[in-house]
């Protein structure tokens, strides 16, 4: 028999990027997946990433878009992990892995080409880690990468990087014990001319430090970028392949253009604020474009082209009317917010509620308080652990008017609702005793329905009574340029229209004092550090605008929570007595728990324990609370308690001064009198005054007395003074 020889290392090709503080991140291609049209290993540290892009040689009939899929994985194994379940298997993606899946698509598709339309898959795989590490910030590099090394057209490279400030200094992509302690911490996708993709939470920052968070962010973009084109050189794919994914008639572009643009224009000035008949009186001039041009022959009727074209026609007609009249589509300025009303305390039911209406965009949320037995638990690759704060976004079809079912959340919902929670989860004082989850229902859309779960959520946790220091508001900036003139136009509060036919969606969330939370997604190259400033400026005033119709609907949270609300009261004890108040095997809490109707957590913070105990009434909780303080409470030498006779014995009693703690009381402390046996004063059950004599210090056992709390008999008192 011949074998051929396979020992054999692959030598891969790789490319090292310097982080200037010691730390390296390495590109290798050429050792893993080599089936995959490009496939590339980012590595730092202990941290490894597997990306693979595969694209489909020619696009599918009448496909007009980019079918482009992202998906980020974690493997369990990574960690050194075995995943839990019954099939002990990774299963659908986490929402961690979904919002990573979202950063990378989001930088990634605006650089494929318009006329790219083939079916095109990035995976990116978490194949090594260690539990501090973050690797969603090396996810857009290791995309970018694969594209890099692949023969698919991609105007890029970009990469993605983390900026955190940790006490007060900016570093790139930090550890996750230092993102822990950050008041910063975005994720920056830009190309090494423009930014891309801008997503992140802060302590209430100004513009400016965001603005200086985003150029350094960018900096280092830039000799990542660069170490990708070098990659490709290397590995020689700098021609991508050919394609030819449309077919076009020019003629028939430029009679649609000449036919329908004036009434496009026309249209977009009328200032119509109904967005559906909106729709429909844009759609009428391509329907009449069709039936003056081709009567009721259908089959010779080039639909498809027609309504392409006239799409292009409209967004044109669009911008043209923004950038040279400053009037929008519903008739506003660029800086004007549309009408708001709100409403507070609208459903008797949960805990808090809230409906924000802004424009035809619609939000009804409600805060629902829980105990600790209710937090969300986390059992993910890289974190293992609870979350006491909870929010989450729906966004039906019927908020759109569309006729469909709703088929459970999607990546939309977890994107938005993410957004959302990270611009109120820094407001959630850390002392709250509940667990806390939010739920924004979107009940009307036109634009900008993240932004009002953000206001709505701000109402309904001060409408529940939580106390939250400051009310958060959130606005969505838009942008319309002209590379030609060099003209642009800010648009304050977009409509669903204006961030699709526009250039930018720039989302900012904050409180009077700064931004919490930001989201932007930018579709044009070159936009200019004062582009993004006016914006970041036009968007606090934006801000500041609605947060006052937030407050003059409730101007801070209610003083006390809803009557029907759980009640929780929390009190600290010592680390060592966590197992008197458990008791063996849970005997004791549970006995506690079942006696006054109550529900109780504890938990080890560093050197104490933290009980939290719950009911719908306080009689309840005063009880529990009693028990629990008697079980740590240390009994003192020369007190008195009130206890209960456990048990019997020959030589005395059993009694239990405080739960969890007996002592003996001998036969001739029971009483002065002489006593042939204990049953003759006491029986089980019996309730005592007793006094602590004293605590055997090797033993800690307690001597305990009834008779010195007795009057002295005559005699005895007589014979004491002789």
């Amino acid at each position: 028999m011949f074998f051929r020889n396979s020992t054999k290392m692959i030598k891969p090709i790789e490319k090292v990027i310097e982080l200037g503080d010691g730390r390296s991140i390495t590109i290798e291609t050429g050792k893993l997946a080599k089936q995959a049209d490009g496939s590339v290993v980012v590595k730092q540290g202990n941290t490894y990433l597997l990306a693979t892009v595969v694209s489909a040689k020619d696009a599918k009939p009448d496909v007009d878009f980019m079918p482009l899929s992202v998906d980020y994985k974690e493997k369990f194994a990574a960690a050194g992990r075995i995943p839990g379940g019954f099939t002990r298997r990774e299963g659908r993606p986490s929402d961690y892995e979904v919002l990573v899946s979202r950063l990378v698509d989001r930088a990634l598709r605006p650089l494929f080409p318009d006329d790219y339309h083939a079916e095109t898959f990035v995976t990116i795989n978490l194949i090594s880690a260690d539990k501090d590490s973050t690797p969603d910030a090396l996810a857009g590099l290791a995309a970018s990468a694969a594209l890099a090394v692949s023969d698919v057209p991609f105007n890029g490279p970009i990469s993605e990087v983390r900026v955190a400030r940790v006490n007060g200094v900016l570093k790139i992509n930090p550890t996750l014990t230092e993102v822990k302690a950050a008041d910063m911490d975005i994720i920056v996708g830009a190309t090494i001319d423009n930014i891309l993709m801008v997503e992140g939470e802060m302590n209430e920052v100004s513009e400016a430090e965001l603005l200086e968070a985003m150029k350094l962010a960018h900096d280092a973009i830039k000799v990542q970028c660069k170490a990708q084109l070098e990659l490709a050189e290397l590995v020689g794919k700098t021609v991508k392949r050919e394609y030819c994914h449309e077919e076009n008639d020019e003629e028939l572009r430029a009679k649609v253009w000449n036919d329908t643009f004036e009434k496009a224009y026309a249209l977009a000035k009328s200032g119509i604020t109904d967005k559906h008949k909106r729709y429909e009186s844009f759609a009428a001039i391509c329907d009449d474009f069709i039936a003056s041009n081709y009567g009721d022959d259908s089959d010779e009727i080039p639909e498809t082209l027609i309504r392409k074209y006239y799409h292009d026609v409209e967004k044109e007609a669009v911008r043209k009317m923004i950038l040279e009249d400053q009037i929008r589509l519903d008739g506003r300025k660029t800086n004007e917010i549309r009408p708001i009303w709100c409403e507070v305390d609208y459903l008797p039911g949960p805990h808090g509620s809230a409906i924000f209406t802004r424009g035809e965009t619609q939000s009804l949320t409600t805060v629902t308080l829980g105990t600790k037995l209710d937090e969300k638990m986390i059992d993910e690759v890289l974190e293992k652990g609870t979350d006491k704060f909870m929010l989450h976004y729906n966004f039906p079809p019927f908020s759109t008017g569309e006729a469909k079912m709703s088929r459970g959340v999607g990546r939309r919902e977890i994107g938005h609702g993410n957004l959302a929670l990270r611009a109120l989860k820094r407001m959630i004082p850390a002392e709250l005793p509940y667990t806390v989850r939010v739920v924004s229902d979107i009940l009307e859309s036109n634009g900008s329905s993240s932004m009002a779960t953000v206001c709505a959520g701000t109402l309904a946790l001060m409408d529940a009574g939580v106390q939250i220091p400051n009310p958060v508001s959130g606005i969505a900036m838009g942008l319309i340029t002209d590379a030609k003139t060099g003209k642009y136009a800010v648009l304050s509060d977009i409509l669903g229209d204006e961030d699709h036919l526009g250039d930018m969606d720039f989302k900012v969330t904050g409180t009077e004092n700064g931004i919490t939370a930001t989201q932007m997604d930018i579709k044009i190259d070159g936009l200019s550090y004062e582009v993004l400033e006016k914006a970041l400026n036009q968007a606090r005033e934006g801000r500041m605008h609605i947060l006052g119709k937030i407050t003059d609907t409730l101007s801070q949270p209610r003083e006390d929570y809803k009557p029907h609300a759980p009640r929780i009261v929390s009190i600290r004890i010592p680390k060592e007595m966590i197992g008197a108040v458990i008791g063996p095997g849970g005997k004791i809490i549970q006995e506690i728990q079942a006696t006054t109707g109550t529900s109780i957590s504890i938990e080890e913070v560093g050197d104490t324990g933290i009980v939290a105990i719950s009911a719908d009434n306080l009689d309840s909780i005063n009880a529990a609370l009693a028990r629990v303080k008697g079980i740590v409470a240390i009994p003192e030498i020369g007190e008195v308690y009130n206890g209960k006779v456990k048990s019997i014995v020959p030589f005395g009693a059993f009694i239990e001064i405080l739960p969890g703690k007996e002592g003996l009381l001998h036969i001739s402390e029971i009483d002065w009198k002489r006593l042939e046996k204990v049953e003759d004063a006491l029986k089980e059950g019996d309730m005592i005054d007793v006094k602590l004599l004293d605590v055997d210090k090797k033993s800690g056992k307690f001597k305990l007395s009834r008779k010195v709390l007795l009057p002295r008999p005559e005699k005895l008192v007589n014979k004491e003074k002789e």
